[in-house]
């Protein structure tokens, strides 16, 4: 058994590299400026090619494709460090409100520098997003104090993404008209527009945060079994969730911050990734989650820009479509169960 389950782990790793490197690659090629393959490593690795290709692909399409990579790795292991935290499979940035809290600071922060003719930068965007998390997670604990079904935990993470929602809708309702065309960009969710610096950034802060997630495994291990069995393995129990809700909020707001809310990435994938390796070791989930979540979004920004060209999705809106039947598939066997 065990040796079938490393045949598992190493054909499931090598299978989600190759699916990560073909998707990048006809992420390259694909586009209102069609580029062949051999141009595509011409200008990749030999620095030869078009002028106008080679300045498209570096400038506009491998930051895109880099960001998408990112950050919807990030999403995918903030959703699971959320289901580890509140034991429960459909708990997730976007369903819990995380999202939606961070998307209401970072529309405030938007309109206030926009109104004083003040751009706001990636670091500010990013901490904006962060304390935004941070107050959601704040009232979903509150909340979890108070109600011990996880169902109508969910239900009011849910409510509070809602009412922040609403918030964020009626302050848009009384900004400029320029703000409100930046806000709904923004707010519809995309990975357009990504520049270097901004690629540069989210990898600094996702791959710090993704390394401190991967240092807490063993804690989380010992802590999928139980508090009594983490507690008599010598896991500080409360500094230790500290610990997972500074993370999945860092990594969800790093999110919200450059691409906007994105919706079901944190859920499906998760549930996606244990069931191909068949265990919930973090060990394992962890790195796989970046993985298939990088996937993931790669291949719903793909569909998002190419399916209705020149007209492009949020891509929301996609990894709805592909997430949304994964969650109403995990409830409905956890109802069985």
């Amino acid at each position: 058994m065990e040796k079938r389950g490393k045949i598992r782990y190493i054909f499931s790793f090598v299978t989600l590299t190759v699916l990560l490197g073909a998707l990048i690659f006809w992420n390259i090629n694909a586009g209102s400026v069609s580029v062949s393959l051999g141009e595509v490593f011409s200008i990749l690795f030999q620095k030869g090619g078009d002028e106008t290709a080679r300045n498209i692909i570096w400038s506009i399409r491998l930051p895109r494709i880099l960001a998408a990579l990112i950050l919807g790795g990030a999403l995918s292991v903030s959703g699971f460090l959320l289901q580890t935290f509140f034991n429960n499979p459909i708990a997730g940035p976007f369903v819990l409100g995380i999202s939606s809290g961070a998307k209401l600071t970072v529309a405030l922060t938007m309109i206030f520098l926009l109104g004083k003719g003040l751009t706001a930068g990636s670091a500010v965007m990013i901490m904006a997003a962060f304390v935004g998390s941070l107050i959601s997670m704040g009232f979903v604990l509150l909340v979890s104090r108070k109600v011990r079904n996880m169902s109508m935990l969910v239900i009011c993470g849910v409510m509070i993404g809602y009412i922040c929602s609403a918030v964020t809708d009626f302050v848009v309702t009384f900004a400029d008209d320029s703000n409100i065309i930046n806000l709904h960009n923004w707010s519809q969710g995309s990975f357009s527009g990504m520049n270097w610096d901004n690629v540069a950034l989210m990898a600094v802060v996702v791959f710090v945060a993704l390394g401190l997630a991967f240092f807490l495994s063993k804690p989380m291990s010992a802590y999928q079994l139980g508090e009594a069995y983490a507690r008599n393995m010598g896991v500080n129990i409360s500094r230790f969730r500290v610990e997972l809700i500074l993370l999945s909020s860092v990594l969800s707001a790093c999110v919200t911050a450059f691409a906007g809310p994105i919706s079901f990435v944190g859920i499906a994938v998760p549930q996606l990734m244990k069931s191909l390796l068949k265990t919930a070791k973090p060990i394992l989930v962890i790195p796989a989650c970046f993985l298939g979540g990088a996937v993931f979004c790669l291949f719903c920004d793909l569909i998002a820009r190419t399916v209705f060209a020149p007209t492009e999705l949020s891509i929301s809106s996609v990894t709805a479509v592909f997430g949304a039947p994964v969650v109403i598939y995990v409830m409905i066997n956890r109802k069985r169960g």
